[in-house]
């Protein structure tokens, strides 16, 4: 698979140079090693989107730190006020990813071409283009056991950023409703998922902090799995109700019920709202409502119970 994806490379590169959006997750690194392999360091070069106070903090370290141990130039590209103005009107990953992260990059490549990891499991691989736009991705037409058989022949040592062996990156993916105020809405986000990942004593498959609620309420819901021993979980409870910008703590059980309001494309479209389920992450029986907000352009998750 090394072998047939470095010739792919060569022969689809040629002679350009090209920019990685580089997150530190599994797929970019891949990305970025294999194309070390296919085209020699001085044609590749690393680009990170900083979201700000999104970006968990020790991931600034992990990325400049694979950047370093492969010997590849590195830069970080700020997308946190572009990023807001997509929220504002309510979740939204692709939009970010579309008319945000890539119009970035694109920006700073002038003419080089973009490599990403996108894949078979995200929504990008799902569309089944491998270069489209001045966008080319490597990895489009692989599984993630295809993905991680090849970092581990190559012994890449990638860090682990964010909440779960599955994602990493952005704490804002955590806000399941609209970026009205950045710093009520923002910072609830951004400062309990902080406190989650600082108080963990043990690998999880996952552990994240969902904020729910009216626009008026922040309402912290804490998952993790396996679930977190009760005096972990109390304790991180006492330090996420602390902040100023959270008015109530919900640990989330298997089984509960998670209340949705959507726009009326989403609401309609029940492919799209099973998708949205994955997206927001938490096991439970889904309870969907038709929004009367016209504003709202994705979804709202207003109540666990």
């Amino acid at each position: 698979m090394i072998d047939e994806k470095i010739k792919e490379i060569r022969e689809i590169v040629g002679d350009l140079e090209v920019v990685i959006g580089f997150s530190g997750g599994e797929d970019s690194s891949l990305v970025a090693a294999l194309s070390k392999m296919s085209l020699g360091k001085e044609k590749v070069i690393l680009a990170t989107i900083d979201w700000g106070i999104f970006t968990y903090k020790k991931s600034r370290r992990i990325v400049k730190e694979f950047a370093k141990s492969l010997g590849l130039n590195h830069v970080f590209l700020d997308g946190s006020c572009k990023q807001k103005k997509v929220w504002r009107f309510g979740p939204s990953c692709n939009s970010c990813t579309k008319f945000v992260k890539l119009r970035i990059l694109k920006e700073f490549a002038a003419g080089r071409l973009i490599m990403t990891g996108a894949n078979s499991y995200d929504s990008w691989g799902k569309t089944g283009l491998k270069v489209f736009g001045g966008v080319y991705a490597p990895l489009q037409d692989l599984e993630k056991e295809d993905i991680r058989a090849m970092i581990d022949y190559l012994d890449l040592k990638i860090g682990k950023i964010g909440e779960s062996e599955k994602r990493e990156g952005c704490k804002l993916k955590h806000l399941l409703k609209p970026l009205i105020s950045c710093e009520y809405h923002g910072n609830a986000v951004s400062k309990s998922n902080e406190i989650l990942l600082k108080n963990l004593n043990k690998k999880f498959k996952e552990a994240f902090v969902k904020i729910i609620g009216p626009l008026s309420k922040n309402i912290a819901v804490v998952y993790a799995d396996p679930p977190l021993s009760k005096g972990i979980f109390e304790k991180i409870s006492r330090e996420i109700a602390n902040l100023s910008e959270i008015d109530q703590v919900i640990v989330f059980k298997k089984g509960m019920r998670v209340k949705v309001v959507a726009s009326k494309p989403i609401y309609r479209n029940p492919e799209v709202r099973k998708n949205i389920e994955f997206y927001i992450g938490l096991p439970g029986e889904y309870e969907w409502i038709e929004s009367k907000n016209t504003k709202l352009r994705t979804f709202q998750v207003v109540e666990v119970f």
